[in-house]
């Protein structure tokens, strides 16, 4: 959630920021009046409570001077009706204002570019040179048909379309996988930590999801409960509502869960194959840290994800997302693309956000200094997948196939197999 304050304090320029996201403004224009009303009244229950205690004081004075408290006490009656008054509109229109507040994004950082979708997202390096095949590459589902590691029909007959079942050396491959990432990430310094698939709404309301992407996740019937789209989602939440010491920080933690998607959104795209499933696993890393510290905590991250594609020599790429293709909780994202021969391009598989401290502010996760005498500081925090499990096997079915329909098994995972 971005902090209401800002908003009061330099409304212009809060809105040309938000603006570069895409939100309107008239939105934002009904979120300063709220706020702004909310700030009279607030400013009106002060001064009255103010009043309620001099008023109160009186009692004692009045007392040893003798003199008659009828008329006070009247007085003091009649302010708490108004204080009680008062206290029930403010509540109101603060619930008005959050109402409002939890559905504007995040303010994009000032370095992330301006643009309006992924084709104005910036290239910053590419890593290790593609293959040049001496044949025409497969895709990997016509590779993973003919090896009978993929089956689709079988996954649809057992829940629906964008479901499908990976088996065989697939299967052991992407447990495979799994373990070498978990690994790989311990080595970046990430505790491991096994939690659950499903989260209350509390959970997916502190890190963006609800109520925004509502229709692109999978509800519990007659629950407040939902099958978890990341495991950002219950990572992060593991420290709502709590005050950090700030000698723990950074948390560096990192799960492997399935992800459950509905892709309301996705308009028919990748509908072959496995890069855009309804449930697939996803290794994910995510950071909590002091304020001054996230910039580099995301280029750590980056820098970890990036080492890990390197190691399994799959080539790829980091990219700067633009301010129009940057995600409802994020102010900046650093893609990482891996090339995929059959489509001579690279694609997404792993998004590094650094949400500052718009995900905290939601969830309370603050941290506390060494001085007593301090306030509590709203974290910051920061999420990316390490790796998201389908789309590397896919790179890895399609950079490492042999002419006659094989694949190679990476060296970095020879000994997890």
């Amino acid at each position: 959630m971005i902090d209401i304050k800002l908003l009061a304090k330099d409304f212009d320029s809060v809105v040309e920021q938000l603006k570069r996201k895409k939100v309107d403004s008239a939105i934002l224009e009904k979120l300063q009046e709220v706020y702004f009303e909310f700030k009279s009244k607030k400013q009106d229950l002060e001064q009255l409570q103010a009043d309620q205690n001099a008023k109160s004081k009186l009692f004692g004075i009045y007392m040893k001077e003798g003199k008659d408290i009828t008329a006070l006490k009247q007085e003091v009656s009649e302010n708490k009706q108004k204080v009680a008054v008062l206290n029930d509109e403010v509540r109101e229109i603060e619930e008005r204002m959050s109402n409002i507040l939890i559905a504007v994004p995040n303010i994009p950082a000032e370095e992330v570019p301006t643009g309006a979708d992924e084709d104005e997202n910036v290239e910053l390096e590419k890593i290790l040179t593609p293959k040049k095949f001496s044949f025409e590459p497969k895709a990997h589902w016509e590779l993973g048909e003919n090896l009978n590691w993929l089956d689709f029909e079988r996954g649809t007959k057992l829940a629906k379309s964008r479901f499908t079942v990976i088996k065989n050396q697939a299967s052991k491959l992407e447990r495979a996988l799994i373990n070498y990432m978990l690994d790989f990430n311990g080595r970046c310094g990430f505790d491991e930590v096994s939690v659950p698939f499903i989260a209350n709404a509390n959970s997916l309301t502190g890190t963006g999801q609800l109520p925004k992407f509502k229709d692109d996740l999978f509800k519990i019937e007659d629950e407040e409960l939902f099958l978890i789209p990341t495991a950002e989602v219950p990572l992060t939440n593991l420290f709502s509502d709590e005050i950090i010491p700030e000698n723990e920080l950074p948390i560096k933690l990192t799960a492997v869960t399935p992800s459950f998607r509905k892709e309301a959104g996705s308009g028919g795209r990748d509908i072959r194959g496995i890069i855009r499933q309804h449930q697939f696993y996803k290794v994910e890393i995510v950071a909590i840290t002091k304020q001054e510290e996230s910039e580099n905590m995301l280029n750590s991250m980056v820098d970890c994800v990036s080492k890990m594609l390197t190691e399994l020599e799959l080539p790829h790429r980091k990219v700067l997302l633009c301010s129009g293709d940057l995600g409802f909780s994020a102010s900046k994202t650093i893609d990482i693309e891996v090339w995929l021969p059959s489509q001579n391009t690279y694609r997404e598989i792993s998004s590094i956000s650094n949400t500052q401290d718009f995900q905290a502010r939601r969830s309370k996760i603050r941290y506390k200094t060494n001085d007593k005498k301090s306030k509590n500081i709203l974290a910051h925090t920061l999420n990316g997948s390490s790796l998201a499990v389908g789309r590397t096997l896919v790179a890895i079915m399609e950079n490492y196939q042999t002419q006659d329909g094989n694949i190679e098994i990476p060296e970095a995972l020879k000994k997890y197999i």
